[in-house]
């Protein structure tokens, strides 16, 4: 997909839109991101004749209607919500929310009804998220349970400093834990929840040290730290350096009282 600018609107039209004929109708699968604007065209010229009229549709809803003068009436649930371009008659969606998601239909009506093309939008909403279930540090290796949601559905894998592999399902080296559209693997010492669909990828990182920090080890009972050993070191230097110190001072007030 690739991003337009017209009438100072941004809204996203397809490159290659992934369209079927079928029975004479055009039927487009199209894919947004929440909160972004959306061109659907036609696909052809359309010329109306004497007393038809073109309307666009969401479901069993009217958008618009637009008469063989080019007057057009938009519905009142619509106004600010949408633009309608008389030169190719094509509607562009603004702000998209999880509610307009469905069947947008292009239609000709005059002596009989004729369906031009239908675009069936789905939004694409969630970011991934990724959320740890559980750690342990075995010999100073690090292992975690990880959760990885994004669209409505969600993959739990076990990872360590290396791999990932699904749990209940088969490792197969460092991006292992896959469902569609999520997938969750080890890199540069952190793990990634990555989550991709039609029109963008984003993902979720955290270290690995941050998911399951190391821990200090306590001396075993009976050994000496090396601190308290140059303590007690430095303690019997300054001991003997007084002695000295005191022997000659002894001495020489002995041989000369």
């Amino acid at each position: 997909m690739k991003s337009t600018s017209l009438n100072h609107f941004t809204f996203l039209i397809l490159s290659k839109p992934d369209v079927l004929f079928l029975k004479g109708v055009h039927f487009s699968s199209v894919f947004v991101l929440k909160g972004q604007d959306i061109c659907l065209d036609v696909q052809e010229n359309v010329q109306l004749k004497e007393l038809e009229v073109f309307k666009w549709s969401f479901g069993s809803a009217n958008i618009l209607r637009c008469t063989d003068t080019l007057s057009v009436r938009v519905s009142p649930g619509y106004n600010n919500r949408v633009e309608f371009y008389k030169g190719n008659f094509s509607l562009l969606l603004k702000n998209i929310q999880e509610g307009d998601s469905g069947p947008y239909t292009a239609v000709v009506s005059g002596d009989k009804e004729n369906t031009i093309i239908v675009h069936q939008l789905v939004l694409q909403v969630e970011p991934p998220v990724l959320t740890l279930d559980s750690n342990s540090t075995i010999n100073g290796n690090c292992n975690v349970t990880v959760t990885c949601r994004g669209q409505k559905t969600s993959v739990t894998s076990s990872c360590n400093s290396s791999t990932c592999s699904q749990v209940g399902g088969e490792s197969r080296g460092a991006e292992t834990s896959t469902v569609p559209l999520l997938s969750v693997y080890v890199a540069g010492g952190s793990i990634i929840c990555n989550h991709s669909n039609q029109v963008s990828w984003a993902n979720d990182t955290k270290e690995i040290v941050e998911l399951c920090p190391m821990k200090s080890v306590s001396p075993p009972a009976g050994s000496m730290s090396m601190c308290m050993l140059k303590i007690i070191l430095v303690s019997v230097g300054l001991v003997i350096m007084i002695s000295a110190v005191i022997t000659v001072h002894i001495r020489h007030r002995f041989h000369y009282g």
